[in-house]
C-alpha cells in the first residue's frame, strides 16, 4: 500500500487496511493510573509474555492483509503500546492526541515524526487533553468520552476543527478510563455497552441509536467492549469474555478469538492496541 495515501476512516466497523501499532517492549506498572493497574500492580507485567502475545495479533492483522506499521518503542514510556490513545483519524482528517496523563506525555512525538516523514498533514488539540481512547467515529457522528483524560473543552475544539461532522460529548462516571472501555460501536445499527458507566441520559440516547449489547461487570473489568474490528463483521476478542463472544457470534459476527491477557493489565485491550489510518466502506 502506498504510504503517502491519504488517511480515510469513516467508521469503527469498515475494512481496515491500514493501521498503527508499538510493540509492549517496555511495558511495565511503572505508576498506577488507571483501576484495571490498581488490580495487577502487585504482580506488575510479563513484558515478555506481553511482546509474544502483542505479535501474535501483529502477525494476525497481516494475515488478513493489513498494512502494519510499527512504532518505535521507547523505554520513557510503558504504556506505548496502545496507540489508539496518541491520534485517531476522523472521516479524512487525522488528530494527534494532548495526552491527559504525565506518564504518557512524549508519546505523540513518535506519531508525528512518522507523519511528518509520510508527509501526513494532522492537527494537535492544544491546552485542553484528549485521547483516542474517547473517541469513536459512526458516519458523521464522533461520540467523544468527557472522562479523566478528555475535557469537554477538547470536545469543542475538535467539532470548531470539523465542523461538517456532529461531535456527541458523552460523560463517563468516575473509576472508567476511556468511552471504549464502555462503549464501542461493531456495525451500522449494534454497539457494546456497560450501562452503569453511563447516565441515563446518554444511554437513551444511544440507545434510540444503537441496538445495544450489554457487557456484565465480569466482562467490562476484561474490556468486553474494547474489541476491535476488522471489517465484514469480524471482530477480534479476548477468549475469556465468553458471554460477549457468543452473543456476537449469535449476531452474525465472525469473532477471532486472540489472547492478550498479560497486555490487558495496564488497563487497555485490542482496540486501545491500535491506530487505523485507513479504512475501506463495503461497496
Amino acid at each position: 500500500m502506498n504510504l503517502e495515501k491519504k488517511s480515510v476512516c469513516q467508521t469503527e466497523y469498515d475494512v481496515l487496511k491500514e493501521v498503527i501499532v508499538c510493540p509492549p517492549t517496555y511495558m511495565e506498572i511503572k505508576e498506577v493510573i488507571n483501576e484495571t493497574q490498581k488490580h495487577y500492580a502487585g504482580e506488575n507485567i510479563d513484558e515478555n509474555k506481553a511482546s509474544k502475545q502483542h505479535k501474535t495479533f501483529v502477525q494476525y492483522l497481516r494475515t488478513q492483509g493489513i498494512n502494519v506499521i510499527d512504532l518505535k518503542a521507547d523505554k520513557r514510556f510503558p504504556e506505548q503500546v496502545f496507540t489508539r490513545d496518541i491520534g485517531y483519524v476522523l472521516g479524512d482528517a487525522i488528530l494527534v492526541s494532548k495526552m491527559g496523563s504525565d506518564i504518557r506525555e512524549g508519546e505523540e512525538a513518535y506519531l508525528k515524526e512518522w507523519l511528518n516523514n509520510h508527509h501526513l498533514p494532522y492537527y494537535q488539540v492544544k491546552d485542553d487533553s484528549i485521547e483516542g481512547g474517547d473517541v469513536i467515529i459512526n458516519g458523521k457522528d464522533i461520540y467523544i468520552g468527557v472522562s479523566g483524560r478528555t475535557t469537554i473543552e477538547a470536545t469543542k475544539q475538535v467539532q470548531a476543527k470539523l465542523p461538517h461532522m456532529n461531535v456527541i460529548p458523552v460523560p463517563i462516571k468516575d473509576g472508567y478510563l476511556h468511552l471504549d472501555c464502555v462503549f464501542n460501536i461493531i456495525s451500522k445499527t449494534e454497539a457494546l455497552i456497560y450501562p452503569d458507566a453511563l447516565d441515563k441520559k446518554e444511554i437513551a440516547l444511544l440507545n434510540e441509536r444503537f441496538d445495544l449489547i450489554e457487557v456484565t461487570e465480569e466482562e467490562q473489568f476484561t474490556l468486553g467492549t474494547n474489541v476491535f474490528s476488522i471489517g465484514n463483521k469480524t471482530v477480534i476478542s479476548l477468549p475469556v469474555n465468553n458471554q460477549v463472544n457468543e452473543t456476537l457470534r449469535k449476531r452474525g459476527f465472525e469473532v477471532v478469538e486472540i489472547d492478550i491477557s498479560e497486555i490487558i493489565k495496564s488497563g487497555g485491550s485490542f482496540r486501545c492496541c491500535t491506530l487505523p489510518l485507513q479504512r475501506e466502506a463495503k461497496k
